[in-house]
């Protein structure tokens, strides 16, 4: 059976960084999209586009595109961006796919579940940048991408852009708790991520929000959409059944 899904980016990326993972998904014989959100892509604002912006462009392209049963996934940043989109169109979707993804209660932002270094780092490099951060390359090869080879994490980072940190620094509001929404849910837990630290772990400390939801855990880094896409697209798949 063929279903349809939506991918959406994590931070510092575009629909085309994850690509490789949307094409395993294919081959399983499902319709998959990959949209860039409003502030990632080429000649976007990164000075004041805001995460109110990046979720409108994900509810316009779902509109425009008039897609229904939706398995909409989100990585990292994502999260915040399908939690928002879930909030506005919920009837057009079928589950809920994070990626060890960031899941906001109303009210918060995405530097209210990271930990102290890292908003430090962001401020600074923020401040420097005309309100955009981008990751140091050794936090991205030691942190994000720690299961690849050194080649593939200076390739991979080669194609990250700066991020609007706008995104990172505004709250969300939810009308009502993810874990109210009448919407599957499913949570991906990447094992070797630490990108945020396993003392501030992604699951269970933020997969736990949505209530009722189904787990699926496989042998990766924060980056598998470079360091391994097909294991990533099969995890994707066990997470989006019915």
């Amino acid at each position: 059976m063929s279903d349809t899904y939506v991918l959406v980016h994590g931070a510092w990326h575009t629909g085309a960084e994850i690509e490789a993972v949307a094409d395993g998904l294919r081959e399983a014989g499902h319709t998959v999209h990959c949209p860039t959100l409003a502030g990632n892509g080429a000649g976007d604002d990164r000075a004041h586009t805001g995460l109110g912006d990046a979720i409108d462009s994900a509810v316009r392209y779902i509109e425009e595109k008039n897609l229904t049963q939706v398995r909409l996934a989100g990585h990292s940043y994502g999260g915040m961006v399908i939690s928002g989109v879930a909030d506005r169109i919920a009837h057009r979707l079928r589950r809920l796919i994070y990626i060890n993804a960031f899941v906001p209660l109303d009210g918060e932002s995405l530097n209210d579940m990271v930990p102290p270094h890292y908003l430090t780092m962001f401020d600074a490099i923020a401040s420097a940048n005309g309100n955009a951060v981008m990751l140091p390359f050794e936090v991205w090869r030691e942190a994000f991408i720690n299961d690849a080879d050194l080649a593939l994490a200076q390739a991979a980072y080669e194609k990250l852009n700066p991020h609007p940190y706008r995104t990172f620094t505004d709250k969300i509001r939810l009308q009502k708790p993810l874990a109210e929404l009448a919407l599957g849910k499913s949570y991906i837990n990447c094992q070797q991520d630490i990108a945020l630290p396993h003392s501030l772990p992604w699951h269970p400390r933020l997969s736990e929000r949505l209530g009722l939801f189904r787990l699926v855990e496989c042998p990766g880094s924060h980056e598998m959409f470079f360091s391994n896409p097909r294991r990533l697209a099969q995890a994707i798949v066990e997470a989006g059944r019915d």
